[in-house]
């Protein structure tokens, strides 16, 4: 048997170095991303701009298909004028009600050779013409065939007599006027033709009342704008100056042009224009 101190027998076993320890305070970069991960960003971001793209034309075309519906309710909404000519106001409105419509009928008649007195002698808007439901068309009856009798004028006013002309397809061939305190002021005083006589068109006289007191209109050319604008102004008239320009040799402030000019007739309120030196 071998001696243990004699050193014979089996050797002893060799321990492995140890490793050195990592310090964990140490700081280490990230590794950086593997390449699937990269590519999985890369088409998620494609497949949200896809999807936003598919949202703009998804708006544009609900746009448009919008604007295409308004405009096809609104064509559906436009129907067509019937022709109510030579109707009675009843029987226009139930054509035009039928139709979606409603009549409005003006106060002025019209003379026509065919249609009787009160039926539908014209219309607006005109037969066939398409129009929005729910629309007014105003139509004007007819005054009967009584075409170049002229109405009686005297005594109307000019407003009352150019709608009585109207109102027979007469037309007014002139005006004419006096001032006189014989007649109402503002008052047809004559007519030609007379009454009832025959004629397509209609000269009137129209009574404008009597004119106050006049005065002759002085020369002022050279004489101080301010003073003669202060003296006209007391005495009820509208002086203005209109402008004022240079001229040698003429201190300032002189007429120099006038309107109305010198010997004019001119009434109370009536407007006068000085032209003064600078």
């Amino acid at each position: 048997m071998p001696s243990i101190l004699s050193g014979s027998g089996s050797p002893p076993a060799r321990r492995s170095p140890r490793r050195p320890r990592r310090n964990p305070r140490r700081a280490t970069s990230p590794p950086p991303p593997p390449a699937d991960a990269r590519a999985r960003w890369v088409r998620r971001a494609w497949q949200a701009g896809f999807a936003l793209a598919l949202l703009g034309v998804a708006g544009a075309t609900f746009g448009l298909f919008a604007v295409a519906g308004l405009q096809v309710a609104l064509r559906f909404r436009e129907v067509a004028v019937p022709d109510v000519s030579g109707r009675t106001v009843e029987e226009a409105t139930t054509a035009l009600a039928d139709a979606g419509l409603a009549v409005r009928v003006e106060p002025l008649s019209r003379i026509h050779q065919t249609i009787p007195a009160g039926h539908v002698a014209a219309q607006d808007p005109a037969p066939g013409l398409p129009t929005r439901s729910g629309r007014n068309v105003k139509v004007w009856l007819s005054s009967g065939s009584s075409a170049g009798a002229v109405p009686t004028l005297i005594g109307q006013s000019e407003r009352g007599a150019r709608a009585r002309l109207e109102e027979g397809a007469l037309g007014l061939r002139a005006v004419a006027e006096i001032r006189s305190r014989g007649y109402p002021s503002g008052a047809v005083v004559a007519q030609e033709p007379p009454p009832f006589g025959a004629g397509d068109t209609v000269g009137v006289l129209i009574n404008r009342g009597e004119r106050g007191a006049t005065y002759v209109m002085p020369d002022l050319i050279g004489v101080y704008g301010a003073s003669a604008a202060e003296v006209f102004r007391a005495r009820g008239f509208r002086v203005t100056v209109v402008g004022d320009h240079p001229y040698p040799g003429i201190e300032p402030g002189i007429v120099l042009r006038q309107s109305p000019r010198a010997g004019f007739q001119i009434a109370h309120g009536e407007a006068i224009s000085l032209e003064v030196s600078r």
